[in-house]
């Protein structure tokens, strides 16, 4: 037998001394003891009032922010801020330590008996209703397990909804979403009076997890949005366009719209339409007229040295919109698909300069579907039906840092909740689209539909009087 204190198999039978384990958790948080310090030096150097006065002045200038600039506010201030205060009172010490224990999730040493806790190694904070807290795991356990035990956490911290995914060998990323932020239906977006109320660059969908607008571009790139059967998709479609419809309405934006499942969601706005096809030949025809459209406009601002053009009468923003895209670049005759992706990847790599903007919709966005996924620059990621779809279409990670995009119930009370992504902080934003109903899509026609003489043409009517 062994000597008390000698090692079995290279590995210690007692604990490391308090001392030590002190010392090692200030080196990992360097803050606890930095800050007090820091303090101590103010009182030192400013005196007691005068820091008193300069910590006051900092917390009232931070609250200001949040009150004058909420936007700024909430994406560079807001996450780290939620992110330190939860970290040091939900995710931490004895708190934390009874929670893993309850939940099945800590490991007895077999030489010592010390409880080994799981620990939290950062917390991230997206949103006031997700955080992201990436934990290293305890030797012997792996990701299926604390999947295993995921419904069991999400009780025992009274969350919406847990899920847990591996971030790197040995640590799993938990994400949990506190609560849903969405309790109603979002009515359909006003339709603006006129073409100077309309901004391009950030068109009204619906509102975002903090109560304000959600809005998005409809020039300087492709638009992609992906959700299951019900989901929300034609709600994004027809909130784009009633927030566009005075431009439709005045020529300067012209909509080339596709609908392979034979105009059934769409055939109400047709007067709407510049171009309009539900068949996939007549979409081709559509696609290659789309394109030698660009071509012309390329030569022209290269003829008058025009890098970017801008939108006018004369220069129309030229947006085609595909629903159900999957029928037109995945499920139908193979040479028609090949057609198709090529007319596709042509317009989507020259056009934005040139104001040429695709709007994709479709239910599967593996690379097999859409082959030109990676060319789409804006991604909107409504409810899918498998994890993996969140990172196909918000990108790798996604759903780690709190997209939980497969987790949105399919039943009519959560149509429209999806997710997207911040390009600054690279954080998922919730969003809701408002739900536009026949009578919306009605109005939007009686008070947007350019004038008979506008050359609004049905490819499919057309080809049928021919």
């Amino acid at each position: 037998m062994n000597a008390p204190g000698r090692t079995h198999l290279g590995r210690a039978t007692r604990p490391q001394g308090r001392e030590v384990q002190a010392a090692a958790w200030l080196a990992r948080h360097p803050g606890f003891l930095a800050f007090p310090l820091i303090l101590g030096g103010l009182a030192l150097t400013l005196g007691p009032i005068l820091t008193g006065v300069v910590l006051a002045a900092l917390v009232l200038a931070v609250t200001a922010w949040g009150r004058v600039h909420p936007a700024s506010f909430d994406r560079f201030a807001a996450p780290r801020l939620r992110a330190t205060w939860r970290r040091w009172t939900t995710y931490r010490g004895s708190r934390w330590a009874r929670l893993m224990a309850d939940c099945g999730l800590t490991r007895e040493h077999r030489h010592t008996g010390d409880q080994l806790v799981p620990r939290v190694l950062r917390v991230r904070s997206s949103s006031a209703s997700i955080d992201t807290v990436y934990v290293r795991l305890v030797r012997g356990q792996d990701v299926a397990f604390w999947q295993e035990r995921a419904s069991v956490l999400w009780e025992a911290l009274i969350a919406h909804r847990v899920a847990i995914t591996r971030h790197r060998p040995g640590v799993v990323a938990i994400v949990i979403e506190w609560e849903l932020p969405f309790t109603r239906t979002i009515p359909a977006p006003e339709i603006p009076e006129t073409t100077d109320e309309v901004d391009l660059g950030a068109v009204e969908i619906g509102d975002n997890e903090r109560g304000d607008p959600f809005t998005a571009p409809v020039v300087g790139g492709h638009r992609l949005v992906a959700g299951a059967s019900g989901a929300g998709k034609g709600s994004v479609l027809w909130s784009t366009l009633r927030g566009v419809g005075p431009c439709i309405r005045d020529g300067l934006v012209r909509v080339w719209m596709v609908d392979l499942k034979g105009g059934v969601e769409t055939d109400q706005g047709a007067a709407l339409f510049h171009r309009y096809a539900t068949t996939m030949s007549d979409a081709l025809a559509l696609l290659g007229e789309y394109r030698d459209a660009m071509r012309d406009r390329l030569d022209d601002m290269r003829d008058q040295h025009v890098r970017a053009a801008t939108p006018s009468a004369g220069t129309p923003v030229e947006l085609l919109v595909i629903d159900e895209m999957a029928m037109l670049t995945a499920y139908g005759d193979r040479s028609a698909v090949r057609d198709s992706l090529r007319l596709l990847a042509e317009v989507m790599t020259q056009g934005r300069a040139a104001l040429f903007s695709v709007h994709g919709y479709l239910q599967e966005p593996s690379k097999d579907v859409l082959d030109v996924r990676e060319l789409f620059t804006q991604r909107i990621c409504l409810g899918v039906s498998a994890a993996s779809h969140v990172d196909m279409v918000l990108g790798e990670g996604a759903r780690e840092r709190g997209a939980l995009a497969d987790e949105i119930p399919g039943d009519a009370r959560h149509a429209g909740i999806g997710f997207v992504i911040d390009k600054g902080s690279r954080l998922p934003i919730r969003f809701r689209a408002a739900f536009v109903t026949d009578d919306d899509i009605t109005e939007l026609v009686g008070r947007c539909a350019p004038p008979p003489d506008a050359d609004v043409i049905d490819l499919d009517t057309e080809r049928g009087a021919a």
